[in-house]
């Protein structure tokens, strides 16, 4: 007895002799297209296992710079007049300085402007009269930033004295930036590792190396300021600042 003769044998036999003849072909077509489709989906799902997740670190930092303008007027009818009235006000301003412990080569004169102002009939058009204004910058640039941030509160003395000056807030700046700027980011990167670390494992997954990193804005604001530039910021107005670097990091998922 053959193994075809076998009653089990008989009976598949029996199966396929009463299987209409499209069946075997569409079971064979169905079975090859559920295997590509098993790989195509593993292939696709090997690219596209990634994880794009935004990082921050943000550290509280002291200006270790201050630059402050002092403008010193004069005026008159002559260009002369108003460079000579000039003179003894930015002598009073220059003595106010020192007098507050601002050292001589912190202070510079910036450049002398000049400016020409006419009056003319409204009806005539005809001159009237001419004034001048003179201005003369005092720069001021030092590494103590509690001592001139105490003179800028002090220097409204002389206005009160007489003395004709446009006051321009201190601006605070950190002149090691550049430095901090790879470190805070590094601490962005580190974030956004954890955030996605913390994501994965809700879905069962573990995090590999990272396909891609996007350094965001750069934020440089007051203290606990809540203002984001699109481009980023610096805000020069505080002695303290808070320092927020972002980052944009892709890792692939395991």
């Amino acid at each position: 007895m053959t193994p075809t003769d076998s009653p089990s044998w008989q009976r598949v036999i029996g199966v396929l002799r009463r299987t209409p003849p499209l069946v075997l072909p569409m079971l064979v077509l169905s079975a090859g297209l559920a295997v590509a489709g098993s790989v195509a989906v593993k292939g696709i799902r090997t690219a596209a296992d990634t994880i794009t997740v935004t990082g921050a670190s943000t550290e509280r930092i002291k200006s270790d710079r201050a630059d402050w303008t002092v403008t010193v007027l004069g005026s008159g009818t002559s260009q002369q007049e108003a460079y000579r009235t000039l003179q003894p006000q930015l002598k009073r301003t220059l003595e106010f300085l020192k007098a507050q412990n601002i050292p001589s080569q912190a202070i510079s004169l910036g450049m002398l402007q000049t400016h020409r102002q006419e009056s003319r009939n409204r009806v005539t058009g005809a001159l009237v009269s001419t004034s001048w204004t003179a201005r003369q910058p005092i720069l001021i640039g030092s590494k103590n930033v509690e001592l001139v941030n105490g003179v800028s509160q002090r220097i409204g003395d002389l206005v009160g004295q007489g003395v004709p000056i446009n006051i321009s807030p201190p601006a605070y700046t950190f002149t090691r930036l550049s430095e901090k700027r790879v470190d805070m980011l590094a601490k962005a990167t580190t974030d956004a590792k954890n955030r996605a670390v913390a994501i994965a494992q809700q879905a069962g997954s573990g995090i590999g190396a990272i396909t891609k990193a996007d350094t965001g804005t750069f934020q440089i604001t007051v203290p606990n300021s809540t203002r984001m530039g699109s481009y980023g910021s610096y805000d020069t107005s505080t002695i303290w600042k808070d320092i927020t670097a972002v980052m944009g990091v892709t890792f692939r998922v395991q």
